[in-house]
């Protein structure tokens, strides 16, 4: 099958950083489903574990964490799937990627994709409303408030992929007043059609911006991006026993800088759930076929705003070139072969 990969971690300029390969096609074991990928996105952890990761066993790494296509073959404890049904998911941060013909994933990290999308549009969709997902109702408890604060978020770095999902799930799940934060005007546009109340400024004074909206100090924070740089100011914007959720990699993170109002820190790691065979792993099928049923019902919308084609080393090159420039809105989508 064909599909595509690295030997060694280079910068994405390097002509071998991702090449075409052949491999065996895989067969589904256990609660494995094999999927025939009709699309694949790309997210910022493709472009970090590609410069920074060497592969183990001296072969080939298959990169990609989102996929949609058509399963083909179910293992012998599979249940939740037949073959010819299409589906979406994220896979596993440990297992070949799905930047491949031929597909392997967990079915209870799967579900049916929704029917009103095609699989290019479905593909823009699973890791990002994993992370949003799990961000805001697994760890901020969004539903659960916060005594004395205003029943409001502050998203920072809202355009990207994550962010634009969250707003999208908070107006359709939630009460909560949603505020964005962009610095540029594309982005704030784009904020702004997914459905933020307000939109802020992060390369400027956050609470400040917060403060001059007059609705009291938020009860939440999610912060995608730039985390280290912006802890001061989340510190100050948020309320006392407030809850701050990140998905970045800081190179530090200040933590004493939260004690004053005791507030609360929580990691999201979408891959925690398959990698850690967590008891509650089937949680990822359970949410994505509540965001397919969102998207079926128009209250979200898909973040596909680039499809650059076919699945190949030459084009996946260009989305990881444009990822890592840090001026992406929304989600790269490649499909077909």
């Amino acid at each position: 099958m064909r599909a595509i990969g690295y030997l060694e971690p280079q910068p994405i300029s390097a002509p071998s950083s991702l090449v075409d390969i052949e491999l065996p096609r895989p067969k589904a074991l256990g609660r494995d489903i094999l999927v025939e990928v009709k699309a694949v996105s790309v997210n910022p952890v493709d472009t970090k574990v590609r410069a920074n990761a060497k592969p183990v066993d001296g072969q080939h790494r298959v990169l990609g964490w989102d996929a949609a296509g058509v399963v083909v073959e179910t293992g012998p404890e599979a249940s939740l799937f037949k073959p010819g049904d299409e589906v979406f998911y994220a896979g596993a941060i440990n297992r070949p990627g799905s930047d491949a013909e031929f597909h392997l994933v967990d079915e209870r990290i799967a579900a049916l994709k929704p029917r009103s999308l095609d699989f290019a549009a479905a593909a823009a969709l699973p890791l990002t409303s994993i992370t949003a997902y799990e961000a805001l109702f697994d760890r901020l408890d969004v539903t659960r408030p916060v005594a004395g604060a205003a029943n409001a978020i502050v998203i920072v770095g809202a355009a990207g992929g994550v962010g634009s999902i969250a707003i999208q799930l908070l107006r359709a799940l939630t009460d909560l007043t949603v505020i964005a934060t962009a610095s540029r005007p594309e982005t704030v546009e784009w904020v702004k059609a997914r459905g933020a109340h307000h939109v802020i400024d992060h390369s400027k004074a956050m609470a400040d911006q917060v403060a001059a909206l007059g609705i009291g100090a938020p009860a939440f924070v999610f912060s995608l991006t730039h985390s280290d740089a912006h802890a001061g100011e989340i510190a100050k914007l948020i309320a006392p026993q407030g809850r701050v959720a990140l998905i970045d990699d800081p190179k530090s993170f200040d933590i004493m800088l939260f004690k004053s109002k005791a507030l609360s820190l929580h990691w999201e790691m979408m891959f925690a759930r398959p990698v850690h065979q967590t008891a509650d792993v089937i949680r990822q099928h359970e949410l994505l076929t509540r965001v397919a049923g969102l998207v079926d019902a128009g209250k979200v919308k898909s973040t596909i705003t680039d499809n650059y084609g076919k699945i190949s080393a030459a084009n996946l090159k260009r989305a990881h070139a444009q990822i890592e420039s840090g001026t992406t809105l929304g989600k790269i989508v490649l499909a077909g072969w």
